[in-house]
């Protein structure tokens, strides 16, 4: 069973990113405040649901949250800054974009550049300990799935309706054929 928060403080905002092992496109990041009774049949880290459950979660979340944003950074961000720093100024984005401001940050993970406003606690898994950050886990990665998915109708050739940039045989197949995409990151190693 998922804890409701850390803090105890109502205005706790979970964070989390998806994206990060990718070879194409952006990383998107998601901050949620959930009130203290939300506590969804199969609320669980993204990666541990199937994609129909993660779809089926998403409207529950945005319509039952305290609040909750979506924020993203550019393949080119991603270039410029590296993919952990592109990773934190998505979730940063997402928190500005809170309509409720948030009192303190759970981020998922062990590493965070620290908010300028907000205190922070960093939690390793912490997607499958803590209700708010598995919603943004969920957020986070259906957000860019579905980003993912408008790409693939430019660039059918990459399977990204499949396989969300990650770097799969059959995206590095088509990395090989076809070339890189003005999608993919320039930094990473694509083959």
């Amino acid at each position: 069973m998922l804890l409701a928060t850390y803090t105890g403080h109502p205005h706790e905002a979970g964070l989390d990113e998806a994206g990060r092992g990718c070879l194409a496109g952006p990383v998107f990041a998601a901050a949620v405040i959930l009130p203290p009774d939300f506590n969804p049949q199969f609320l669980n880290d993204s990666k541990q649901l199937t994609a129909r459950r993660r779809e089926a979660l998403r409207p529950v979340i945005c319509a039952e949250a305290v609040a909750w944003a979506v924020g993203e950074a550019s393949v080119a961000e991603i270039d410029e800054l590296n993919i952990a720093n592109a990773s934190y100024l998505a979730m940063h984005r997402a928190v500005a974009a809170l309509a409720v401001p948030a009192a303190h940050l759970l981020v998922d993970g062990n590493r965070f550049r620290p908010h300028p406003a907000l205190p922070h606690t960093c939690v390793v898994g912490g997607d499958a300990l803590y209700r708010s950050i598995a919603a943004a886990s969920i957020l986070a990665k259906t957000f860019r799935d579905e980003h993912m998915q408008q790409l693939a109708a430019e660039f059918p050739a990459y399977g990204w309706g499949q396989n969300a940039g990650y770097p799969t045989v059959t995206h590095r197949a088509a990395i090989r054929a076809h070339g890189p995409t003005p999608h993919h990151r320039p930094g990473f190693r694509l083959l």
